[in-house]
């Protein structure tokens, strides 16, 4: 007679790791998604073949025009969606009551204040 095992339950994640959990999930595609363009972009546009010669620079405000796709842009854009992502994206979590300062509960137990008379 063979007994089966009941399956372990799943476990009862708690909705604070959850959130982080999907933060971090969007952090990582969202600097992957940047880096690959900055890659790409600077890699494609601004490197010349050993035998490939340029006779002009196309300039964008000033600066050369796989710089500005290439850096500018991708920055301007990560610090767009930073601004989005902390203050309508990530979710506020209760972290419960605040506990008593452990140094506060030492210096207590001496009967005494500690710091510089």
């Amino acid at each position: 007679m063979s007994e089966s095992k009941p399956k372990p339950a799943e476990p009862e994640w708690d909705p604070t790791y959850l959130h982080s959990l999907r933060e971090v999930y969007v952090i990582i595609a969202l600097f992957a998604f940047f880096c690959v363009w900055s890659i790409f972009v600077c890699y494609n546009y601004g490197y010349l073949s050993p035998g490939e010669q340029r006779s002009t620079v196309t300039t964008v405000l000033g600066m050369p025009s796989w710089a500005f796709w290439g850096l500018c842009l991708p920055w301007l854009a990560v610090d767009i969606v930073a601004i989005w992502f902390c203050f309508f994206f990530m979710v506020p979590d209760d972290l419960g009551e605040d506990q008593p300062d452990v140094y506060e509960e030492m210096a207590g137990i001496d009967g005494k204040e500690t710091g510089n008379e």
